[in-house]
């Protein structure tokens, strides 16, 4: 039941009046009685004029009754979108092979724009440049990953515990408190230690929030914005603590030379053989410049099976920075710096 006011009932109704003499004219002869007799004593409004012809959901003052109309069309437009999806299944039976190719949905992912740095694998260039960078004495072997994890000045309880469950994600790293030194004299002891890599967990309001990422001893520092992380017991249906056993790594959508160059950053890490005895995998999966890391254990059910379980921690990386050497804040160069403002005018261009 629909309530108008009686302005709004006056005005259609005079609508409607004006419509029928405009069809019926009076006669010529100017019989008032005629005209009388012929002009019915209360014209109801046509159909057409019941509503007003831009009504939505949203005009219905009553909160109730706005939310009973618009479950109500919810609903039928589901009922409708179901007996689409049925007929064109249907269709699709009773022409068999000759039925067309399923429409693929657009998504910010297949629409991308293109990057002129995508990287090639059979490019000649790119097989120089990965065989004279600062990476190319782990990938030919000359030596093995070893690791310091340190945080920032005076870490809280999460921070720490976020710390010491990825030195057990990543074989070969040592926890150390960091004391109040200045990076610039931690690097060079690193250095002297054997360390090849540097990675301080910054924190803001008890949470972890940064990371710094530096390979040892000639860089590149990468500097990464930390969210959502998640530590083992806030996870649910989480499996056991891993082991020590080297984890298979899995490096997904690292498709730019700037990706390319994230993607052997994180590669570096670990070592060389992972071992398939424990069956362990960490995964850095960039999807639209956010890298989210998961760490699991599988188990092959049969042959075509495979159940996987996840052991923690998760967290999620947006790359800030990627400075040329070791850290250097004030005099280091800068090969990227993300710039929010010229990145975000277009919603489908991305970095890595």
């Amino acid at each position: 039941v629909w309530f108008f006011s009686t302005e709004r009932n006056f005005l259609l109704h005079k609508e409607a009046r004006r419509k029928y003499w405009t069809e019926h004219p009076p006669h010529e002869n100017g019989n008032d009685s005629m005209i009388e007799k012929t002009e019915p004593e209360h014209v109801d409004a046509p159909a057409e004029f019941s509503f007003p012809p831009t009504f939505s959901v949203s005009e219905i003052k009553n909160k109730q009754r706005r939310h009973l109309m618009f479950m109500k069309l919810k609903q039928e437009k589901r009922k409708q979108k179901v007996a689409m999806k049925k007929k064109k299944k249907k269709e699709r039976d009773a022409l068999g092979d000759k039925a067309p190719p399923k429409e693929v949905p657009k998504t910010i992912e297949n629409q991308r724009v293109y990057d002129e740095t995508t990287v090639n694998p059979e490019d000649e260039e790119v097989a120089f440049d990965e065989g004279t960078d600062e990476f190319s004495a782990y990938f030919n072997r000359l030596t093995n990953p070893k690791v310091l994890i340190t945080t920032s000045d005076r870490p809280r309880g999460r921070t720490v515990r976020f710390c010491n469950q990825l030195a057990t994600v990543i074989p070969d790293a040592h926890v150390y408190y960091r004391r109040g030194l200045a990076l610039k004299k931690v690097i060079p002891q690193c250095i002297a230690r054997g360390f090849t890599y540097l990675m301080v967990i910054n924190e803001d309001r008890k949470v972890p929030n940064g990371m710094v990422l530096c390979h040892l001893p000639d860089g590149p520092t990468a500097h990464f914005k930390v969210s959502s992380v998640r530590l083992r017991k806030e996870m649910k249906r989480r499996g056991k603590d891993p082991t020590e056993h080297s984890p298979e790594v899995i490096l997904n959508n690292f498709t730019t030379r700037l990706g390319h160059s994230m993607g052997r950053l994180f590669a570096a890490l670990f070592p060389h053989d992972p071992q398939f005895v424990g069956r362990q995998v960490a995964t850095f999966h960039n999807q639209r410049d956010f890298i989210f890391f998961r760490f699991h254990r599988y188990i092959f059910k049969n042959e075509q099976r495979v159940g996987i379980q996840e052991l923690g921690p998760r967290f999620t990386l947006k790359l800030r920075s990627l400075q040329k050497g070791t850290f250097d804040s004030k005099f280091g160069e800068y090969e990227w710096v993300l710039k929010r403002h010229e990145n975000d005018v277009c919603r489908r261009r991305f970095n890595l």
